[in-house]
């Protein structure tokens, strides 16, 4: 487990960045999807049917797998929704290239 803040990112952004990193790992998909169902003009419901206050549908939360098993998550926040997911996806990647290097 890890945790980074950079200079002058709000404060409200840690909370925000964890319950987006618990979101994907506990749903196993990117937040953003989540978000997305939620708000589907048919087929959407309200957040609170996944049962968990922690739960967040902004985009910037994305599992970490390994072998087809989800294995952790990365939350980014404090950007708009597509800069936290671009983020994201950079540390999931930099994890994997990790990964491959100790193989």
């Amino acid at each position: 487990m890890a945790f980074a803040r950079m200079d002058g990112a709000p404060v409200s952004s840690i909370r925000i960045a964890a319950n987006k990193a618990w979101t994907a790992a506990r749903e196993r998909k990117p937040t953003k999807d989540i978000g997305d169902k939620v708000r589907h003009p048919e087929k959407g419901h309200d957040i609170a049917y996944y049962g968990d206050a922690r739960f967040v549908g902004w985009g910037g939360g994305l599992p970490i797998c390994k072998d087809g098993e989800v294995v952790g998550a990365i939350g980014v926040s404090g950007l708009s929704a597509d800069e936290d997911t671009a983020l994201a996806a950079l540390g999931v990647e930099l994890i994997a290239r990790q990964q491959e290097n100790k193989s």
